[in-house]
């Protein structure tokens, strides 16, 4: 099956442009662009995108509020993900952006092999932010709000592996460090890593690490653990 794309963005020629870039693939649909905040909201509930490629900043509403409200709008499907679009690396755009529920973040200027990998990734429940950007969002949620009781009770809904591999998503390790950590097959990791998002509730990876840190579950000092010496 496609992946379906919307391209949002004020520029006509990043529009062009990415989509020259993502119509070669075989597995991608670009289903279509918007000019603005407003526009990309009307596109995705007419077009139910698997994937919105979302500009921060653009006149009117900004790629942020339109995040928050596609993601929050029940006209449009739950399985539609948000990757925000910048010129800017600036650490403000990646907190709000990922506080409205976008599950990753991309420089404009991005190789169209990474582009497209991203993509790929962020569709199959993957995140776009690399541990160093994870552990400067982890400092600033720390620094923004303080942790609070997981008044849902979901915690409590894992066992204490998946409470293992939170604390490992939360350390923005990838599935293949995770499995050499505890000495697992990828394939279990993803299964573990399916079932903490679903008894969580959460949309994606990026969304547990930011819960795990709200809620007390993890620690950013914390090591990776190995649940046996290696050999």
């Amino acid at each position: 099956m496609s992946i379906g794309i919307l391209i949002a963005d004020d520029q006509a020629l990043v529009r062009r442009g990415f989509r020259m870039i993502l119509e070669i693939e075989p597995d991608f649909a670009v289903l279509g662009d918007a000019v603005d905040g407003d526009d990309a909201i009307a596109q995705a509930r007419l077009l139910q995108p698997d994937i919105v490629l979302m500009d921060v900043r653009m006149p009117g509403t900004d790629g942020i509020e339109a995040t928050r409200r596609i993601l929050a709008d029940p006209a449009i499907g739950d399985g539609t993900r948000v990757v925000m679009l910048t010129t800017f690396d600036m650490d403000q755009y990646v907190y709000d952006a990922l506080g409205a529920g976008a599950s990753g973040f991309l420089l404009k200027d991005v190789e169209p092999e990474l582009l497209v990998t991203g993509i790929r990734s962020v569709h199959a429940g993957e995140s776009l932010l690399a541990p160093s950007v994870t552990r400067r969002v982890i400092a600033a949620f720390l620094q923004r709000a303080p942790v609070t009781a997981d008044s849902t009770g979901r915690i409590s809904r894992l066992t204490p592996r998946e409470q293992q591999i939170l604390r490992l998503l939360a350390r923005g390790l990838t599935n293949a460090e995770i499995a050499r950590a505890l000495f697992v097959s990828e394939t279990t990791v993803k299964t573990h890593v399916g079932r903490v998002l679903a008894k969580l509730e959460l949309r994606d990876r990026v969304h547990a690490v930011i819960y795990a840190y709200e809620h007390g579950v993890a620690e950013p000092t914390a090591e990776v653990p190995r649940t046996r010496p290696p050999r």
